[in-house]
Order: structure tokens, then sequence, then C-alpha cells
């Protein structure tokens, strides 16, 4: 349980005002979750976290603090950006995902993956054949764009199918996250290890193949 730092009242909902008497939180340690008055876990009601960031917005909003004392102001201002930040971050299911494991102390992310290696650059093993063929596409297309020559076809319509088949791997991704998310959320330490390992390998797949993905409509646009 927080307290207010003003009156000292324990906090309720978001941490970054007092229900009680309405000051500004100075706490540099709150974390989203608790900017947003969030549970910290997983899942959240999505229309609920948005109706609570526009009446905080309003709340802390500068312009309501132009009267008031210089470190008043300053705590408005700085309680604006953790809520604008809070907001972008977990409006998102998979950002909310990397920013709730990194808060459990989960190495995540492109730097962690791969042993070092950018995740960006490793396919995963059960997909190389397919990302060799993909990369082979990519290349004659792109070569046919650098030469100025009309893009065959036959290429064009196969990298589309190869791109639809990888923006439904990466939906599968996105279900799979949120299927080790609800664990995560309803299970106890042994489990949230096992949802938590398979939430990061699941999260280094995304990055890849999300990357397959906006390469392949990014070259079939400049083909267009």
């Amino acid at each position: 349980m927080n307290h207010c730092t003003s009156c000292q009242k324990a906090l309720e909902g978001s941490w970054l005002v007092c229900t009680g008497c309405g000051a500004v939180q100075r706490n540099a340690a709150i974390d989203y979750f608790q900017a947003l008055g969030q549970e910290r876990r997983f899942g959240v009601n999505a229309a609920t976290l948005e109706r609570e960031f526009h009446r905080l917005s309003r709340r802390l909003h500068p312009d309501r603090f132009a009267r008031a004392s210089a470190e008043e102001q300053q705590n408005s201002l700085a309680a604006t950006a953790l809520l604008n930040d809070a907001w972008r971050t977990l409006r998102d299911p998979v950002t909310r995902l990397e920013y709730l494991l990194k808060l459990e102390g989960y190495a995540v992310g492109e730097e962690h993956a791969g042993k070092g290696k950018s995740a960006e650059r490793q396919p995963p093993s059960d997909l190389l054949e397919e990302v060799f063929e993909l990369n082979m596409q990519l290349e004659e297309l792109r070569m046919s764009q650098k030469m100025g020559e009309a893009a065959d076809e036959a290429v064009v319509k196969d990298l589309a199918a190869t791109g639809v088949r990888f923006e439904s791997m990466l939906q599968a991704v996105d279900d799979a996250l949120a299927a080790e998310g609800a664990k995560w959320d309803t299970g106890a330490a042994e489990a949230r290890t096992g949802a938590a390992t398979q939430m990061i390998q699941l999260l280094d797949r995304r990055r890849y193949l999300r990357n397959l993905v906006r390469d392949v409509r990014e070259t079939l646009g400049a083909a267009a």
C-alpha cells in the first residue's frame, strides 16, 4: 500500500493523484500499472484502461495548474509524462507483456535474444527453409526494381502468398501469447515461471516474423 506524499492517505486507484486531498504525487517509483490504477497483470479491460487514461489526463493537465506553485506545476508535468508513457505501453498487448515481464525481473527484448545476436537475423529453426525461399523472392524482386525492370508477376504472386502465410504465423504467435498471458495471470509461482519462459520465446519469434512481414509489405509496395 502506498500513501499520499501530502496527506498520507492510502492511495486508491491511480497512484498519480490522491483521491483524498487531490495532490499530484511526486513518487518517481510509480510503475505504469500503478499510474493507471491497474493490477499488475497481462489481462486488462481495454475500455476501462482508456477511460482512466482520459480521466487522469484531464485531472493532471498542466493548464489546471497554471496558478499553482512551481512545485505543483512540475509535479503535474512529470505525472502527465508518466501517464502518457504508461498509456502507450499498456494499451498494446505486446508492449504491455514485455513491460510486465521486465517489471518481474525477466530479460526481455532483442538485446537478450539469440545469445547476444540480433533476433532480427536469427530465424527460428523451423522456419529456415521458408525464410531462405522468402529471401530469394525478395532479392529477385528488389533486383528487378533496382534495374528498372518490370516485376515478374509470378514472383510477385508467390511473394504475396508467402507474406500471407507469415502474417498468419504472426497471428498464431499473438494468440499463443494471449494464452500464456492468461496462465500468468491465474497461475501460481511455478506456473508463472513456465509461462514466462514460453512468452519470452514467443516474443523473440514474433519479433522475427514481424520484420519478415514488414519486408514483404515494403517490397510489394515498391513493386506496385
